[in-house]
């Protein structure tokens, strides 16, 4: 078992475990940490824990030491600097007549490195672009190609619901998402509306699907015969949330709800009658 604590370095970024060493490090404290890109500024998210070695990237890096007021004052004016990069990265891009755009700018902690996140439709060769660029901050430039999600998720926004983006409030990583959650939901498939401001399937046709999926193997298909406690008859409407389904009787000639409970308490599991 090894000793972490969970550190996060942006709102909704992922969270990344590093070794406290003797630090008494508490929830929402800042520190400075050795990550692979550098030193960095980050918000303990979770706090002291022990974790099996499986759920760890080994070897462990450390924190380096808790933040103080001096390294709150130079994050601050990293985020000034990435702004002027950022209008200067926009006119380069322009110079150079490069299809591609630009989406946000960081400075490492340290000064060391500048990040220009882009979006592109394909690949880029923007090797003069970064020797430009190197020529004005005399420093390191590196370019990342990012997808419309991760776009999304920098800049924010307004979803369909009305609320702000998921991603760019707490969801830490993408999970997959496919149009089968949606037909699962009984969503209208039309792409407006259940896609969201970066153009793909929206984050939230993930967070139902489990119940879904798990009322889908306990209730009937649609169209199937069934026995029920009024006598048999067909699956014509599904309420699987509720676990209700609507079944038209054949000798009565009208439509009846039942609980799936009802269905398995008169039957041990629903009967599929043949045709």
């Amino acid at each position: 078992m090894y000793n972490v604590v969970g550190v996060r370095f942006k709102k909704a970024g992922k969270i990344y475990y590093f070794d406290p060493i003797d630090f008494a490090l508490e929830k929402d404290q800042y520190v400075i940490v050795e990550t692979a890109r550098g030193v960095e500024y980050g918000k303990v998210v979770v706090a002291i824990k022990q974790v099996d070695e499986h759920d760890v990237v080994l070897p462990l890096k450390q924190v380096v030491r808790p933040a103080d007021e001096r390294d709150r004052i130079q994050v601050e004016e990293n985020q000034s600097e990435s702004q002027r990069a950022f209008d200067l990265g926009t006119e380069k891009i322009v110079e150079h007549s490069l299809e591609m755009k630009l989406v946000d700018v960081e400075y490492t902690f340290d000064r060391n490195k500048i990040i220009f996140y882009f979006t592109a439709e394909g690949r880029v060769d923007f090797r003069d672009l970064v020797k430009d660029l190197a020529s004005v901050f005399r420093t390191r430039i590196e370019l990342r190609q990012i997808g419309v999600r991760d776009e999304a998720k920098m800049l924010g926004g307004i979803g369909p619901c009305g609320r702000m983006l998921c991603c760019s409030t707490f969801l830490g990583d993408f999970e997959p998402v496919s149009i089968k959650m949606a037909k699962d939901q009984n969503l209208s498939l039309n792409p407006s509306k259940i896609s969201g401001l970066c153009g793909r399937l929206m984050c939230c046709l993930k967070y139902e699907n489990d119940d879904y999926e798990q009322a889908k193997e306990l209730m009937p298909d649609m169209g199937s015969r069934i026995s029920t406690p009024d006598g048999a008859g067909k699956v014509v409407g599904l309420n699987l949330l509720e676990r209700i389904l609507k079944v038209e009787l054949f000798d009565e000639q009208r439509i009846l709800e039942y609980s799936i409970e009802e269905i398995l308490q008169h039957a041990e599991k629903p009967v599929q009658l043949t045709e």
